[in-house]
């Protein structure tokens, strides 16, 4: 993934974070009105309690895994994610990308099963939701170009998290805020459309034409997410869209990073497959030699030929749940072996959290990344379902 080393307003955070990872403010009803010091301290305890007594009674979405310690991490990972939000709402990469890391955090939270106004994770999806929509621009980004430098990131995955949490949002006005702010945002992904039917960083109204095929991917999952939400989105700019990935597929499957070249990319081609897929284009002649290069490329214990493991396996487990069957099992069990080697332990205010560190964007990226590829079977959400 292209959120790299550029320059940025990174700053320090800490003070705004959450001091509770989970809403709990119902355990304490009836209880006599506490000081602030002490209140955090009892919510604390009885966010350590109830999750000892959530343990063995999960999200109903929550598929069954062979491995228990799957199961167990995903909670612990989950645990951890709610402890970096900020009070404001949202989730950085070390101060950076904003609207990525919140969007991407809160699509984890999403596959467990939560949404803005029921379980576990509740609060921290709603918190989430407002600071994205406080965050969209009157032209239609979603994002801060100031902080979220290369913002089409940010954007699409905005997109995306957004237009999953819209059935699920019960309240008419928040709804009806969300339409908005999505419309605008699927008028803008149009505007920044390059020539050649991909995206770059940037719009293609700030910059010289420039594309690349990660981030064409978010827009087009994004904007597909609008779509199946209910948001009008005009064909042509997919059509575009999925003509500019045949362009950039050679002759051995592999999609390239750019339509002026590059070579083939594993990970680019791992969520150029799923971004057809969610284009409608299931039956593509391309998909099959696509597929053939990703299986010679992206086993899921290599790490070291391509780089962005993360963000390659966060789209590949897409497609390869889309398969099903053998394939999907097998993988599947690969990939939670290794997750779950790689775990780090943490402690958070509220119990014992793990992590990940792999990556040079930061544990809250890698993390959020992880949790969703752990919680692909869940099927919670209308864009990973088969």
């Amino acid at each position: 993934m292209g959120l790299g080393h550029s320059a940025g307003g990174a700053y320090n955070e800490r003070s705004e974070r959450k001091p509770l990872p989970l809403p709990l403010h119902a355990c304490l009803d009836g209880f006599m009105p506490l000081s602030p010091q002490r209140l955090n301290l009892s919510l604390v305890l009885v966010t350590a309690t109830c999750l000892a007594a959530l343990g063995s009674d999960r999200s109903s979405c929550r598929a069954q895994t062979p491995d228990a310690r799957a199961d167990e991490v995903i909670d612990q990972g989950l645990l951890w994610l709610a402890s970096q939000q900020h009070r404001l709402g949202h989730w950085t990469a070390q101060g950076r990308y904003p609207a990525a890391m919140t969007a991407l955090s809160g699509l984890a939270f999403l596959c467990e099963g939560s949404t803005p106004t029921q379980g576990t994770y509740s609060e921290n999806v709603r918190s989430a939701v407002d600071y994205l929509v406080r965050q969209a621009r009157p032209n239609g980004l979603i994002g801060d170009p100031l902080r979220d430098d290369r913002y089409t990131y940010g954007h699409g995955f905005s997109m995306l998290f957004l237009s999953q949490v819209l059935g699920e949002e019960e309240d008419y006005q928040r709804q009806q805020e969300l339409i908005r702010v999505l419309t605008k945002a699927v008028e803008f992904t149009g505007e920044a459309q390059t020539a050649a039917g991909g995206w770059g960083y940037v719009s293609a109204k700030d910059q010289s034409g420039f594309d690349e095929g990660s981030t064409t991917i978010t827009q087009v999952q994004g904007l597909r997410g609008c779509r199946n939400a209910g948001i009008p989105v005009p064909k042509v700019v997919i059509d575009k869209a999925v003509e500019y990935i045949h362009n950039c597929t050679l002759k051995d499957g592999g999609v390239q990073y750019s339509s002026k070249g590059g070579g083939g990319r594993p990970a680019i081609t791992a969520a150029a497959i799923a971004c057809l897929y969610n284009a409608g284009e299931y039956d593509d002649e391309f998909v099959p030699r696509m597929r053939e290069y990703c299986r010679r490329h992206l086993d899921a214990h290599n790490q070291s030929n391509y780089g962005h493991w993360h963000y390659a396996h966060f789209y590949y487990s897409q497609v390869q749940y889309r398969e099903g069957g053998e394939t999907w099992e097998n993988y599947r069990k690969a990939t939670a072996a290794k997750l779950i080697r790689e775990a780090s332990r943490v402690q958070t205010p509220a119990g014992q959290g793990v992590t990940w560190g792999q990556g040079y964007i930061g544990n809250v990226y890698t993390t959020a990344l992880n949790l969703i590829i752990l919680q692909q079977e869940n099927a919670a959400l209308p864009i990973y379902q088969r």
